[in-house]
């Protein structure tokens, strides 16, 4: 794996070109920046909002509209890759089956009566059910994605190296990317269709939003409260590992209910030794010189309560 990038910004969701000056001052990252809107999808070329995110200093990567290029370039790829994808979402439906028992499980022993001797031990086993559930689903999707680099591998592929070969070109004239949010299957597929995680070393990111999931070792999918079930957090995928030990959970005031502590103290074990963090808007998480620094971050506690990031020495 290539070294991950030395200084790295994590912000929250509706950022503003001032954030991201800010964060980018916070890196000491000066003059052009690339920017990858690829989750945008369609509206990756929107004007506006590229201007609004980095005024006149970006240089727009638009990777979503390149592996488009791609997969009309390379039919053989963009079958392989829908069929690899079909794949990812029948692994995630069956997932989701077995977390839903899995984590029922994990709280109704909680919330259960008993014997501390007895129960504390069964507590700990359903926790580690469902810890052992997420590894089991994060192993079957990096084995389904080797199986795909290994026959199909799109770094090899020419369509796919004419288009990063020009990346690479544009990445040497700036000192820092901007990663914007959206889509994030979408825009983690993109960033790995075109080897990224190398491409990126040694630049300062500032990463937004669903960027800020996507750059991490686990993309945890959340909503405590919607409107199709009882809304348990999932592994959704493993991310490309550019920044170590924190978990993102962009908007958490507002898909996360912080006010329930039993849910606050299951979700900090359940990923712990990983950091749970609250990146609502305005908020800031820079890692440099080999720690984390935080502007208003929450970070939530395995007892359950919610915590301001204290900087680490």
């Amino acid at each position: 794996m290539n070294p991950p990038p030395a200084r790295i910004a994590l912000l929250g969701p509706r950022q503003a070109r001032p954030n991201v000056d800010e964060a980018l001052s916070a890196l000491d990252a000066t003059g052009r920046v690339a920017l990858v809107t690829a989750g945008w999808q369609e509206w990756e070329d929107d004007e506006d909002r590229v201007r609004a995110l980095v005024g006149d200093r970006g240089a727009n990567l638009r990777l979503y509209g390149r592996a488009e290029r791609v997969w009309s370039a390379d039919p053989e790829l963009a079958a392989a890759h829908h069929e690899l994808q079909e794949r990812v979402r029948a692994l995630r439906r069956a997932y989701n089956v077995r977390l839903a028992r899995t984590m029922e499980a994990w709280i109704e022993l909680e919330r259960l009566d008993g014997d501390s001797a007895v129960m504390d031990s069964e507590r700990g086993d359903a926790m580690d059910a469902v810890r052992a559930l997420d590894r089991h689903h994060e192993e079957r999707l990096r084995d389904l994605r080797q199986g795909f680099y290994d026959r199909y591998d799109p770094l090899m592929r020419g369509a796919v190296v004419r288009e990063r070969e020009e990346i690479r070109r544009i990445l040497g004239g700036v000192a820092a990317v901007v990663v914007a949010g959206g889509h994030v299957a979408v825009l983690l597929n993109r960033l790995r269709l075109f080897g990224m995680d190398e491409l990126f070393a040694g630049k300062s990111v500032v990463a937004c939003a669903g960027g800020a999931m996507v750059l991490g070792s686990r993309v945890v999918l959340f909503h405590d409260s919607p409107p199709w079930g009882p809304g348990h957090a999932e592994v959704g995928e493993y991310g490309l590992g550019l920044y170590p030990s924190v978990i993102p959970f962009p908007d958490g005031s507002a898909r996360l209910r912080l006010d329930d502590p039993g849910r606050v103290g299951r979700m900090a074990r359940r990923f712990a030794p990983a950091d749970c963090v609250v990146l609502d808007e305005g908020t800031r998480l820079v890692f440099r010189d080999g720690a984390w620094r935080a502007d208003a971050a929450l970070r939530l506690d395995a007892s359950g309560g919610i915590r301001a990031w204290a900087d680490a020495s």
